[in-house]
């Protein structure tokens, strides 16, 4: 029968409690890194508003101005031992925050288009948003369609023509303020409530 080495066996602290293996600890290093990068890649107002030890930020802020790769990479170990020290949690919650606005607006941008594309396409699209956003300036909208479907006949391939980008343009703002508003609200709530505070 073989035994294993009394190093493989001291697995386990002083207390009795089991340590992390050396794997385990790697990837912990390894995640803590990710998580660093991710810090590293938002923008400095995001990086300036979380709250984190000045030893950590500075770190951070050293791998942004480092610029050769093995700087980068010996400066971003450093920044996974000093985040060791910290609680990983906010962190996270920070940049998660900041990667779901990001996915929002993304999203939002994805349903301008959308309607854009339908719009230029079928009749039956305006009727779709007149119901949808009776506030809209008909007119202006019905200009627009006309100018961009007109473009699109006169060059299928060049998508980025003037008419094209004012009906985005036109659209944005319209879909943005619906997004603003809380899920339920009437298009009068607001105007409701100032009515009330009068």
């Amino acid at each position: 029968m073989r035994t294993r080495p009394a190093s493989a066996a001291a697995d386990t602290d002083e207390d009795g409690g089991e340590r992390p293996s050396k794997t385990q600890l790697k990837q912990q290093a390894h995640e803590l890194q990710t998580l660093g990068l991710a810090l590293a890649a938002l923008p400095e107002d995001r990086f300036a508003a979380i709250a984190m030890p000045e030893r950590l930020r500075e770190a951070i802020a050293e791998y942004r101005r480092t610029r050769s790769h093995e700087g980068r990479r010996r400066q971003m170990q450093y920044v996974g031992k000093c985040m060791r020290l910290v609680d990983p949690a906010p962190l996270r919650e920070a940049v998660a925050a900041y990667q779901l606005g990001s996915a929002r607006e993304t999203l939002a941008l994805h349903e301008v288009e959308r309607w854009r594309d339908e719009l230029i396409a079928d009749d039956g699209a305006l009727d779709r948003w007149v119901q949808a956003h009776p506030d809209t300036d008909l007119q202006r909208l019905r200009s627009l369609v006309r100018a961009a479907r007109r473009d699109a006949q006169a060059a299928p391939q060049q998508r980025q023509a003037r008419a094209y980008r004012e009906l985005f343009q036109f659209i944005k703002p319209v879909l943005a303020s619906l997004q603003a508003q809380p899920p339920g609200a009437p298009d009068g709530a607001d105007d409701a409530q100032d009515d009330a505070a009068t």
